[in-house]
């Protein structure tokens, strides 16, 4: 127990906060639901619960896929942030289909109401806001290996939205599951004063179906993501990457075979060099430091490096284009 509450320090920030305040916001949502019966409402009460309870499993998911290798699970816990996150697409799916439902419901039900509209309103901003700020810390995240002049003031947003595919996997769900949750807020505001200051008093419930199924297409890229990353998914852009580097040496001649798969949220890097017939092992043993401090210096989150030798067989077989050999 004290390991696993040590092991807590290394989750997701970013997945934390999006639970605190979803739970706070879920909270409101509901109890504003109970008195206004509002069916726009409903959808971002279950939208935030499900965020909630999505994000708890992924800040603690992220958390124990740092625990160290052990003599059952030599090859570490790097993947289970992925399964973690397979589990919560289900909590999602199911609450996207709850609202999806409700909102049918409502469109064939429809009655127009003036009541309790400043409640509503109030609420849906304030929750907007929150979220808001949770999907900024995301952003953070998201971007914070690049140069601070990219990321500053508004620039922040172009930036994340373009280096999403290379975020974490609990960021990327934080990430876009608050995109869903701001634009679900705002989309729920705008349908409760269509519906009650126009004829389109079904506005709710349209609104409820949209944001459903907003949540659907958050679920199917999330699944999809975190099913190759169980299946252990190779690195390709970081392969070019690395064997860029290793050809640096001018001992090596060729890259046999080179693999980098990711581990949830860390590295496993396979590469087998070719190099002269007569070189001795105490030269062998320097390319083997020189290619792995090389790795570790240069690439975050490598959780091992295995490196073999095999003789030059004069046919090249790795052939690095020019604008990954810059990197």
């Amino acid at each position: 127990m004290r390991e696993l509450f040590s092991l807590m320090k290394f989750g997701t920030k970013s997945a934390l906060w999006a639970a605190i305040v979803n739970t706070i916001v879920a909270i409101i949502k509901t109890i504003a639901y109970l008195i206004t019966g509002n069916v726009a409402m409903f959808a971002e009460m279950m939208h935030s619960f499900g965020d909630a309870a999505n994000q708890i499993f992924v800040f603690i998911g992220s958390a124990l896929s740092k625990k160290e290798p052990t003599e059952r699970f030599p090859g570490g816990f790097g993947r289970l942030v992925n399964l973690v996150l397979l589990g919560a697409v289900l909590v999602v799916g199911v609450l996207a289909y709850e609202t999806i439902v409700e909102g049918i419901h409502h469109i064939s039900n429809a009655v127009h109401s003036e009541d309790w509209f400043w409640l509503n309103i109030g609420v849906l901003g304030f929750a907007a806001i929150l979220e808001a700020i949770v999907l900024y810390k995301a952003m953070k995240e998201i971007t914070e290996h690049l140069p601070k002049e990219e990321t500053k003031g508004f620039k922040i947003i172009p930036q994340s939205y373009k280096h999403i595919k290379g975020a974490k996997a609990a960021t990327k769900l934080v990430f876009l599951e608050d995109n869903v949750a701001v634009g679900g807020a705002l989309l729920a505001m705008l349908a409760i004063i269509i519906s009650t200051y126009t004829p389109f008093h079904s506005a709710t419930g349209y609104a409820s179906i949209i944001i459903g199924i907003a949540l659907l297409l958050v679920v199917s890229r999330i699944f999809l993501d975190n099913a190759a990353g169980v299946l252990g998914v190779a690195d390709v852009k970081m392969q070019a990457r690395i064997g860029a580097k290793v050809l640096q040496h001018p001992k090596i001649n060729d890259i046999q075979d080179l693999n980098v798969i990711k581990e949830g949220d860390h590295l496993h890097i396979e590469l087998k060099v070719e190099v002269d017939s007569k070189m001795t092992i105490e030269e062998a043993d320097d390319i083997r430091d020189y290619i792995e401090k090389r790795i570790y210096e240069s690439i975050k989150n490598v959780t091992n490096v295995i490196i073999e030798f095999d003789e030059d067989d004069h046919h090249l077989t790795w052939i690095v284009p020019p604008e990954d050999g810059k990197n």
